[in-house]
């Protein structure tokens, strides 16, 4: 077991050197992320690890309730899914440095339909909400005509691709993309808008 302690986002990052004690170890810090899905885990942590990198993250996934559609069919609907998860994290879970929760949704736009998601965050100590969102790309009429069906987005790549279980995988990022972006890097740069606030936290209190 290891001691964490509180994250400090204007450390300067040192290296344990064993041979030079003066040196600090690298503080550890805990991530919840308000999901079991491991890309969606993995590309939160990416994005603490970027922003923070004098810190050692550990990451937790937990189900987290959205409170909205399986799909979510607004920008205003996706966000208010990832803001509950957030919410339902925070309550379950109190001993994380930092709390994050994605959110995959769509949206027509003048009849072809967009895909995106959004990505919220807390602080412990802070009532600062961190928000960032993805960039965002159409769907094929064929994938939009399912949707509205009323088929989830996974499902309706897994349909078009011809896999199974893409949402923990590739995604449809990766497939309309061939994975020169993945889903994992989809979420980073959108998880390192999202901590903001908490690399700058005198610009927003």
């Amino acid at each position: 077991m290891y001691t964490r302690t509180p994250m400090r986002a204007h450390a300067h990052m040192h290296e344990f050197n064993i041979t030079n004690p003066t040196l600090e170890p690298p503080s550890m810090s805990l991530l919840i992320v308000a999901s079991t899905n491991p890309v969606k885990i993995n590309g939160a942590k990416l994005a603490c690890e970027a922003m923070f990198p004098e810190t050692v993250w550990e990451a937790k996934g937990v189900a987290a309730p959205s409170g909205v559609l399986d799909q979510p069919m607004t920008s205003d609907e996706t966000r208010l899914g990832a803001e509950n998860r957030l919410a339902s994290i925070r309550a379950t879970e109190p001993e994380a440095d930092i709390w994050m929760a994605i959110e995959g949704g769509v949206e027509d736009i003048h009849g072809q339909m967009s895909c995106f998601a959004w990505i919220l965050a807390a602080q412990k100590g802070s009532s600062v909400i961190g928000q960032g969102k993805t960039g965002m790309f159409f769907l094929p009429s064929k994938a939009r005509s399912l949707i509205l069906e009323g088929m989830e987005l996974g499902a309706v790549d897994d349909v078009l691709f011809k896999e199974t279980n893409t949402k923990q995988k590739n995604g449809a990022v990766g497939l309309f993309t061939g994975n020169v972006i993945d889903r994992t890097s989809y979420y980073v740069h959108a998880g390192i808008l999202a901590l903001i606030p908490f690399k700058h936290p005198a610009l927003y209190p």
